[in-house]
């Protein structure tokens, strides 16, 4: 386990997760944010996707009170994609993550996992500045992002296909005050 905080706990994905990941990213309310709604998985894509990687994603898989209710990843940077955002010798984390369960969503819960998922980050994987890239329109996403002490950097213009076309991506960066995480 990455991490517990009450009844919210982040566990490494496992093969048997397969089935529940193809049902959330099969889900119309899931995929209007992650993936796009005209790209559902079935069990092979998500097989495809999120067990045969061969970069070194960390999925997750994300629990409350023992049920599991979404996906969270982490990645470090190489120098290549540290270049890329215009970073240079900082240790640099990047995350994504959704939750698959409606009922557990506008609850707090998304903003409890990011706080969460960024003390981890911190503490135990020394990262001196985590990113994320959400789409520009997902305003209730950078609401809890913002919550959690992340700050807007820059638009990167046309960043990801999403839906049929490039759609433009807020670059936002989180810098820990070690005050602030521990």
């Amino acid at each position: 386990m990455f991490f517990q905080n009450g009844k919210l706990s982040v566990r490494q994905l496992a093969y048997e997760d397969r089935f529940v990941l193809a049902k959330w990213l099969s889900d119309p309310s899931v995929l209007e944010f992650y993936e796009g709604r005209d790209r559902p998985h079935d069990v092979y894509k998500v097989i495809q996707k999120f067990f045969k990687k061969e970069d070194e994603t960390v999925g997750c898989i994300v629990e409350y009170d023992g049920i599991d209710i979404g996906y969270i990843q982490f990645y470090k940077l190489d120098d290549e994609a540290k270049h890329a955002y215009g970073y240079r010798d900082e240790t640099v984390y990047g995350m994504d993550q959704f939750l698959g369960e409606a009922r557990y969503r506008d609850r707090g819960i998304g903003t409890d996992l990011v706080a969460g998922m960024l003390e981890y980050l911190v503490n135990d994987k020394q990262a001196q500045v985590i990113i994320m890239d959400p789409q520009t329109w997902n305003k209730r996403a950078i609401r809890c992002y913002e919550k959690c002490g992340f700050k807007k950097v820059k638009v990167l213009a046309e960043h990801e296909w999403h839906e049929g076309k490039y759609r433009d991506c807020w670059l936002i960066e989180f810098r820990p005050d070690k005050e602030e995480v521990s």
